[in-house]
């Protein structure tokens, strides 16, 4: 059930998310296995050392308190996974993020979403289709959700300041990118909700993008992509919407434009051809305001016995780093191939991981660092 965390739990759920090498699956186990940041946080060291580590740095606390302080300042505020005003599509991911930061009006973030995405060199006739397409479906009820980039982007976020529009960035809210939608960032920061999961102070990098995208595609019931070259970003928030149930929409283009071709093979695949809003609204008005998936979450039980738990880990850490490559593996493949239980196979690769030695890939995959 969602709870609101207190001052020192929030603290140290910063805390943990700002550390290297713990990303958001690491974040979820440890607060499995140990209920609470602040007993994560004190059990890290000794873990990192069981997986070869005996130089594990924690954030300091100060940097927390800084950031926590600048963040009010701006007047933004941060809201964790577990509380009641974390966005539902969000915590509907697997994992969700920890926390995230937001500057603006927090209620949008319980409106229903469409996120509308597409090239950043932008045709003159797919900026004017995607502020189109995006105020009719603002018009429509619907809480417009983009990556504030120049082109597809910066056009549907423009569209929809008066009907509500989030702007999720890839850097700190502190940092406006790209520089020339400087304006627009303030608009948005003023009418409507800009969301970020990076520290303050953090210029975007091209590892954030996708970090990025995969919160866009979490916010929305569907993606809209208007005009994406293969390889583009924008079909990476679709394949995120794909993975995690979201509807598909595309616009189809020219063949002679390369930056339709992203578009086009979406609609191969079976993304809706969209021409107008109606073509959105038509798939997306039965699901609004239902549960983003059926809550899989099992009943609460007392923590596992560690004792037990790290006993089994020694006696198959052997067996799991054998099995470990530089490619990279499934774990339920690791299990299978040790003979191991989950739970001790899990632990060595936890342990690894905040040594360094392992890197956790997308679809549940690992290898070493």
């Amino acid at each position: 059930m969602p709870h609101k965390l207190d001052d020192a739990e929030r603290r140290a759920w910063l805390r943990l998310a700002r550390t290297e090498r713990v990303g958001p699956v690491t974040f979820a186990s440890l607060i499995a296995r140990f209920g609470s940041a602040r007993h994560a946080i004190a059990d890290l060291p000794r873990m990192a050392g069981r997986g070869g580590s005996d130089n594990f740095v924690l954030p300091a606390e100060r940097d927390i308190d800084l950031e926590l302080e600048r963040l009010a300042e701006l007047g933004g505020r941060m809201i964790a996974s577990c509380e009641e005003e974390f966005p539902v599509g969000l915590a509907a991911l697997d994992p969700p993020p920890p926390l995230i930061s937001v500057l603006g009006h927090g209620h949008l973030l319980k409106r229903d979403m469409i996120a509308v995405v597409g090239a950043r060199n932008a045709s003159a006739l797919g900026r004017k289709f995607a502020a189109t397409l995006a105020r009719e479906l603002g018009d429509a009820g619907l809480m417009m959700v983009s990556g504030l980039a120049r082109g597809i982007d910066a056009a549907a976020h423009e569209a929809t300041l008066d009907s509500g529009t989030i702007a999720v960035v890839a850097g700190g809210l502190d940092i406006v990118y790209p520089p020339e939608n400087e304006t627009l960032y303030r608009a948005i920061a003023e009418r409507g909700i800009i969301v970020s999961e990076m520290r303050l102070g953090e210029a975007p990098q091209a590892r954030h993008f996708p970090r990025r995208n995969r919160l866009i595609s979490g916010l929305a019931r569907g993606v809209v992509v208007v005009e994406a070259a293969e390889r583009s970003g924008s079909l990476i928030t679709a394949n995120y919407a794909l993975e995690q149930g979201r509807e598909i929409f595309a616009v189809p283009g020219s063949p002679l434009d390369p930056r339709a071709r992203g578009a086009n093979r979406l609609i191969r695949e079976g993304a809706t051809l969209t021409e107008c809003a109606e073509d959105v609204l038509a798939q997306i008005r039965p699901i609004l305001g239902r549960a983003f998936r059926e809550d899989e979450r099992p009943a609460a039980s007392a923590p596992p016995d560690r004792t037990a738990l790290e006993a089994e880990a020694d006696r198959v850490r052997t067996g799991v780093i054998e099995a470990l490559g530089p490619a990279p593996v499934e774990i339920d493949e690791l299990i299978r191939q040790t003979g191991a239980p989950a739970s001790a196979v899990l632990t060595v690769i936890l342990e690894l991981e905040l040594a360094g030695r392992c890197r956790r890939q997308p679809g549940g995959r690992v290898s070493w660092a």
